[in-house]
């Protein structure tokens, strides 16, 4: 496949016996450990192979900026330039996997239609072979590595160029796709101060101690993914300073080692070198899931992350997310268990209690248990392990120094964490700490301008008669979830007023002010002051107020005895009127500026005839504007939607009106929608 199309690496991933799951079944042209952050993935992960996959289509990204905007984890990871193509495999209704391959920047922005071509046929082909697999009970299992197997050191080349190479005057030496040295002439050794014999076989960075540092590896990891030449300056210990130039290909990477020519850089001479520099893959690792975390808002949001990004990542099967409040451990939430009184028993649990969960966050170290003997052998009293599991992590969850909780992952069979995975896990436990800790705050702060915002919208509108009304409200799903539209039905002897409004944000204060501008029209109303005024008074108290945010709002005085209503705009989107034989009219009201704007803004009054059977609509504008949508499309689709409704009953048609915009995905502003229809 990568020949057909000329792309100079990809990997296979298969779907777990589980099928929640993708799992790296095999991978080409660069080594396993560039994808080591996605080794496993989870089905509902934002990366390409899995958007392939549930979307059955070719998931293409034309390049670096391109990856950026829609694959942030994988481009903070891999920032480099390559294009990238995934395609599900599978047939009719059965998964089977997914595939990606990837090429230099240099491809063009977009894919051919041959490549196109062939890449869908490979897909389906291997789909095939799978299918035909599963219906003869073979069990399909993952290729080894054979990037990672060491290469044959010394035979590169024939005699004659390796005689050639050897009296250049400059460094010259070979790697493979893993970054073993496979050649190195005399002049490389003797400028790297090392035997040629001792770096045959070895990785560069490991085979010179000076180069252990994840910025030059990463200076290789951007020549294999790109494809272009890369370079980088490092210090030969005491005082040589060499330029390393890495020129690529698909086989591996050529290095041409020389004296870096004009550096004056000088390493200070108390300042030694680390001896264990953190290795790139680690690195590359956290990174990636401390992308996931950052998405995350509310406290749900962290478990679900953790539960999709970090548990497929690590391997471990269960989840328990334990915050610590008045002394004891509680439960905030799981993943894993299909019994969930199996959690019980982490619930209340004392944070003085001998407990494995108790003694992370109490001493603030990670415990790692590799298998249920070990786990026994330091708590007798949890010999029962009703949990299930055979192997455990316990991540203290420290935020600012303060004990917020503990993680607990789980494993179903033994499980050895090496000191990366150590290392990796508790730093996780950080990130993970400072996430769940901005949730709970969000949380907090959530349920107080809901239930702010619940208290002040109206819970039930007044029944009038010759009236039928019907009402909506529906949040926006970016923010708090919450904002400033409202509405309001104010019965005024015989007739009626009404009014819909919206203050602009979506947090806590925009509520709070929406309660004071609905508090004021009533006032006002009941005062008897005309629609005009009513607009009037209600923007001079904004003003007085000094309140930072504008609101725009249609009131409206119905004389039901005269079928008349007068209306007043500020700043509001045009109402909608449906007469009764079904013809719909934008209403073209005159109006002021916004509410909070100028102390001597006048706001013109409009009558308009309301007739028995036709329907008035007021709304705000979340029902109209959404990104990428034309509102005068928007406009033209509610009127066709209110033309067909004649004879539905209100109440579900403002279900269906409001039906619109929730079944959008991302609602950038919340939406009130007030239904008025006058009847004999």
């Amino acid at each position: 496949m990568l020949d057909d199309v000329h792309a100079h690496s990809g990997a296979v991933y298969l779907v777990s016996p589980d099928e929640k799951v993708l799992e790296m079944a095999v991978m080409a042209g660069l080594p396993r450990a560039f994808a080591a952050p996605w080794e496993r993935v989870a089905m509902g992960a934002p990366i390409p192979v899995a958007d392939a996959l549930r979307k059955r289509q070719l998931i293409w990204v034309s390049g670096e900026e391109d990856m950026a905007r829609r694959y942030p984890r994988v481009a903070v990871v891999l920032p480099y330039p390559y294009a990238l193509a995934a395609l599900p495999v599978a047939t009719g209704d059965t998964p089977y996997g997914a595939v990606f391959v990837t090429w230099p920047g240099s491809h063009p922005p977009e894919l051919s239609d041959d490549e196109r071509s062939m890449l869908t046929a490979a897909c389906d082909r291997l789909a095939l072979r799978l299918q035909r697999a599963a219906e003869q009970g073979r069990a399909v299992v993952p290729e080894a590595d054979f990037l990672g197997s060491p290469a044959m050191a010394g035979t590169t080349g024939a005699v004659e160029a390796v005689h050639m190479l050897a009296r250049v005057p400059d460094g010259l030496c070979a790697l493979d796709v893993n970054g073993r040295i496979t050649y190195a002439n005399a002049a490389a050794g003797e400028l790297v101060g090392a035997p040629v014999a001792s770096l045959l076989g070895n990785q560069l960075w490991s085979a010179l101690p000076w180069l252990n540092d994840p910025v030059y590896e990463d200076r290789y990891r951007a020549a294999l993914i790109s494809q272009h030449t890369t370079s980088f300056v490092a210090l030969r210990p005491p005082q040589d300073w060499l330029m390393f130039q890495l020129h690529p290909s698909r086989s591996g990477i050529s290095v041409h080692i020389t004296p870096a020519r004009g550096t004056v850089r000088e390493m200070p001479s108390d300042a030694p070198p680390s001896e264990h520099p953190a290795r790139l893959v680690a690195i590359s690792h956290i990174l990636s899931l401390a992308s996931a975390l950052t998405e995350a808002v509310g406290v749900s949001d962290v478990i679900e992350r953790v539960a999709d990004e970090i548990m497929p990542a690590v391997g471990s099967r269960s989840l328990v997310m334990l915050s610590s409040e008045s002394g004891r451990l509680r439960v905030l939430g799981q993943r894993g268990y299909e019994d969930a009184t199996i959690v019980e028993q982490f619930d209340g649990t004392s944070l003085s209690a001998q407990t494995p969960g108790a003694h992370a966050l109490q001493t603030g170290v990670p415990s790692f248990f590799e298998s249920r003997a070990e786990l026994e052998h330091i708590y007798p009293a949890r010999h029962s392990t009703p949990d299930g599991m055979a192997a455990w992590a316990y991540l203290p969850l420290i935020a600012s120094g303060r004990p917020v909780g503990t993680c607990v992952l789980g494993f179903s069979e033994p499980h050895i964490f090496s000191t990366d995975e150590r290392a990796v896990l508790t730093s996780l436990g950080g990130l993970i700490a400072q996430a769940l800790e901005r949730a709970r705050l969000y949380d907090a702060k959530n349920r107080l301008a809901h239930g702010l915002q619940s208290a002040l919208l109206p819970h039930s509108l007044p029944a009038l008669r010759g009236l039928e009304v019907a009402a909506r409200y529906l949040p926006g799903t970016q923010g708090m979830d919450i904002g400033g539209d409202f509405y309001d039905l104010i019965r005024t002897g015989d007739a009626a007023a009404a009014v819909i409004g919206d203050v602009q944000g979506h947090n806590a204060t925009a509520a709070g002010l929406m309660g004071q501008v609905r508090t004021a029209v009533r006032a006002y109303t009941a005062l008897g002051q005309p629609p005009g005024k009513v607009m009037e008074s209600t923007n001079r108290l904004l003003i007085e107020l000094e309140a930072d945010l504008l609101v725009s709002c249609v009131y409206l005085h119905l004389d039901l005895s005269r079928h008349l209503a007068l209306l007043a705009r500020a700043g509001h989107p045009q109402p909608l009127l449906r007469d009764p034989d079904g013809q719909v009219h934008i209403l073209d009201l005159a109006g002021g500026p916004l509410l909070g704007v100028d102390p001597a803004a006048g706001y013109p009054t409009t009558a308009v005839p309301l007739l028995p059977g036709s329907l008035l609509v007021l709304y705000t504008d979340g029902l109209i504007e959404a990104p990428g949508t034309d509102i005068d499309e928007a406009l033209a689709d509610l009127a066709t939607i209110l033309g067909r409704a004649v004879d539905e009953p209100l109440e579900t048609l403002a279900d269906s009106l409001i039906g619109q915009t929730a079944r959008g995905r991302e609602r950038s502003d919340d939406t009130a929608l007030l239904l008025l229809r006058p009847v004999h």
